[in-house]
């Protein structure tokens, strides 16, 4: 017994290290983003493909916690997205940018869909593809404007719109194509995909209602409170939306869109390094997924829909920008990546036959339209000086 307790110290002594050299890499990878100006999702992802499977060093000891570890940056970011708007902005910005919206959405969702349909997907691929190659990063959007110091131009602005509504898609997409991907027969998957609605609707509309999860004014000066109860009730809910079959990543966006006022704005402020602890876990673990020898085969659809990816970014820019002069490119620079929520819409299809493809295909397109975006916001940023 002595001999068996040591040996299972010396193992977890083994995964606490290999953790921890994980982590040390993430950060001085995430150090050298930042020196350089540039996005550290695709260095995240590059570094998940040469130690996944099929990679250079595969990592094993680590695999459970890495797992874990995923789930949670999945549901952080959605917690978080759902934490910056009230359902009141989202509708109220999608009245008044409904239009552009409208172009958005047709030039970037319709290529991915037309592909997927190209691929004997069938529908449920084709919305899949759809929204991985419609959806840009408001995360890589975010730390761009930080980095470059972009907060006060127009163009940031048209593009921060551009964004918003892009996010407000997700309230009702997301629960529908979980439900599309959970449904076996035409008669469930209405039930479920109306049952999907029925709760965006529920919650889309109490919250415009100006309603909430009630608090106490007290959890908003006790951080450790406001952490552990904002985030137990969001692992809560996407716990038990998982166990009946619906996204828990989705749920903890309709938590996030709950959560109100100033509770909003101090769990952002207490959330945030968590978020970005384990989204960087998040992509990373996205790349241990992708076997490498599967990008190969579908390189050629890659490529091709990252070109059109960022020829239809352009365009959707250049009508932002209609009437005025704002830059272009500066606006197309910040809606041509594509990063976690199309990798979050990757991650829902892991119980489909065409998962492995649809993952390459997406890891690729992500790399891609981010490291060209990132070259081209640093382009435009020596070019302003």
């Amino acid at each position: 017994m002595y001999r068996s307790a040591i040996s299972t110290a010396s193992i977890d002594g083994l995964v606490l290290a290999e953790i921890g050299a994980i982590l040390i890499f993430l950060g001085l990878a995430a150090l050298l983003a930042t020196v350089l100006r540039f996005s550290v999702v695709p260095i995240f992802l590059l570094t998940g493909l040469a130690f996944g499977e099929g990679g250079i060093i595969p990592l094993k000891l680590s695999d459970n916690f890495l797992t874990l570890g995923a789930q949670m940056g999945a549901i952080l970011l959605l917690l978080l997205l759902g934490l910056e708007y009230s359902a009141a902005e989202l509708i109220g910005e999608m009245k008044r940018r409904k239009s552009l919206g409208a172009i958005d959405l047709l030039l970037n969702f319709l290529p991915g869909a037309f592909v997927a349909i190209a691929l004997g997907w069938g529908y449920v691929g084709a919305m899949a593809l759809g929204g991985i190659t419609y959806v840009s990063s408001s995360g890589i959007a975010s730390q761009f404007i930080r980095d470059g110091k972009l907060q006060k131009r127009g163009s940031t602005k048209k593009a921060v719109s551009i964004l918003v509504i892009e996010d407000l898609f997700l309230a009702p997409y997301l629960p529908i194509l979980s439900a599309a991907i959970s449904s076996i027969g035409v008669i469930t998957g209405l039930v479920t995909i109306s049952g999907a609605l029925v709760i965006t609707g529920v919650v889309l509309l109490f919250s415009a209602r100006g309603n909430h999860i009630p608090h106490t004014p007290l959890m908003l000066s006790d951080s450790a409170a406001l952490l552990l109860t904002v985030f137990g009730s969001t692992l809560l809910a996407a716990g038990l939306a998982s166990y009946i079959g619906f996204s828990g990543a989705v749920a903890a966006f309709l938590v996030g869109l709950l959560l109100t006022g100033d509770i909003a704005v101090v769990a952002r402020v207490r959330l945030a390094p968590l978020r970005d602890l384990f989204a960087a876990i998040f992509f990373l673990f996205f790349g241990l997924r992708t076997d490498p020898a599967e990008i190969p085969p579908v390189l050629i659809i890659s490529l091709f829909l990252a070109a059109v990816g960022i020829f239809t970014k352009y365009l959707t820019a250049k009508w932002a920008a209609r009437n005025s002069n704002d830059s272009v490119m500066a606006i197309a620079a910040l809606l041509i990546p594509r990063g976690e929520f199309s990798i979050v819409i990757a991650g829902l299809t892991s119980t489909l036959a065409f998962n492995s493809r649809l993952q390459a295909i997406t890891i690729t397109y992500v790399l891609i339209t981010t490291i060209f975006g990132s070259i081209l916001i640093r382009k435009l940023g020596k070019d302003s000086n």
